[in-house]
């Protein structure tokens, strides 16, 4: 099933596939005023377990099968591993050593991990378009999220040779940035993940699942290594902490991991480019955050970048693979009519005898 997007803007399908990365773009503004109050891991699991419970209700309401059988259980184990314990763990500890806007970019730099494993893994077509969209994509989200005197200053030649020369690979790995980018890694496994879980289990039935049972963990090292995880949250936090379970996290992953079980991860994928345009939007509209030039750029980029993933296979030059394609199978299938008719056409003579006098 290949994602479209574009074939018109109000259809309810459109709306299901943007609204994951609407839902969390917002989400990320709503949780701004929370990580002051709470610790990391305690709040990665916040946003996990209750929605799994959420989604599993929901689920059962809809006559979904409960997983069946150990090799089911198995995979499901391994999704939670991945993409509930790893990347929330790396993404909450790594937001503690790195800017948001910085950790954004790379976590939502993961369609490029994605559309590598589903080329490789299921020789998804991506094209000189797709590779295109998906450079132009990094590009815009970078220009969204890091501030714009890091990167006039990140353009100085002097600058980069500078910095390849003083950073060490102990410095690398005690980084932010090295976890911002493990948790990018782990997102996009996991996505890929669901297509081979969905083979043994229902999958909206899987993602409830794998958020209880990843989210676990993170709960139990955060009662053994933090402390004051709710003694300082106000009413306030507790909706916002409310609207990132619910929307955030129980409906934006059961859409989003529904349509990666079956959908073009790539072109799914691509969509993870307007989370940071939506958080931006809204932080602009309720926080009154102001927008730079840079950052209308990054904005268009991203646009233009998710246009290119999802027409890949329109554009001019790929749709002339596509043409070649059908030529073949058409004449094919003419030489294998024509072959039939001869075959029907066929007479045969039978030599009639004379009857004995």
């Amino acid at each position: 099933m290949q994602l479209k997007v574009s074939a018109s803007p109000l259809s309810l399908s459109s709306v299901l596939l943007i609204a994951p990365f609407f839902l969390w773009g917002t989400a990320m503004v709503a949780m701004k005023g929370v990580i002051p109050h709470t610790t990391p891991l305690f709040m990665a699991g916040v946003r996990l377990i209750p929605a799994g419970v959420l989604i599993l209700i929901a689920a059962a309401f809809m006559g979904r099968p409960l997983p069946k059988g150990w090799v089911a259980w198995l995979w499901i184990a391994l999704f939670a591993l991945v993409d509930g314990t790893l990347f929330q763990g790396f993404l909450a500890e790594g937001l503690l050593k790195t800017g948001a806007g910085l950790g954004s970019v790379m976590i939502d730099s993961q369609p490029l991990a994605v559309a590598l494993l589903s080329l490789w893994l299921f020789q998804e077509h991506i094209g000189f378009w797709g590779w295109l969209g998906l450079g132009l994509g990094v590009t815009g989200i970078s220009l969204i999220g890091l501030p714009d005197e890091l990167i006039f200053h990140f353009l100085d030649s002097d600058t980069i040779v500078e910095m390849l020369r003083t950073i060490s690979l102990e410095q690398l790995f005690a980084s932010g940035e090295w976890l911002m980018l493990l948790a990018a890694l782990s997102m996009a496994v996991g996505t890929v993940l669901i297509r081979f879980v969905s083979h043994h289990a229902d999958p909206v039935m899987a993602t409830g699942w794998h958020m209880i049972i990843g989210g676990l963990p993170l709960w139990g090292i955060s009662s053994a290594v933090e402390s004051g995880q709710w003694q300082n949250i106000v009413p306030s936090d507790w909706l916002a902490l409310g609207y990132a379970t619910v929307f955030g996290s129980a409906i934006a992953y059961g859409l989003f991991f529904y349509f990666a079980s079956s959908g073009n991860l790539t072109s799914l994928s691509s969509l993870t480019f307007l989370t940071p345009v939506f958080a931006l939007l809204f932080g602009n509209l309720l926080l009154k955050e102001v927008l730079s030039p840079l950052q209308w750029v990054g904005v268009s980029l991203t646009l233009v970048s998710i246009y290119l993933i999802n027409q890949r296979e329109t554009l001019p030059g790929a749709t002339k693979k596509v043409v070649t394609n059908e030529k073949t199978i058409t004449q094919q299938q003419q030489l294998s009519e024509v072959s039939t008719k001869k075959m029907n056409t066929l007479t045969l003579l039978v030599r009639e005898s004379k009857p004995d006098i």
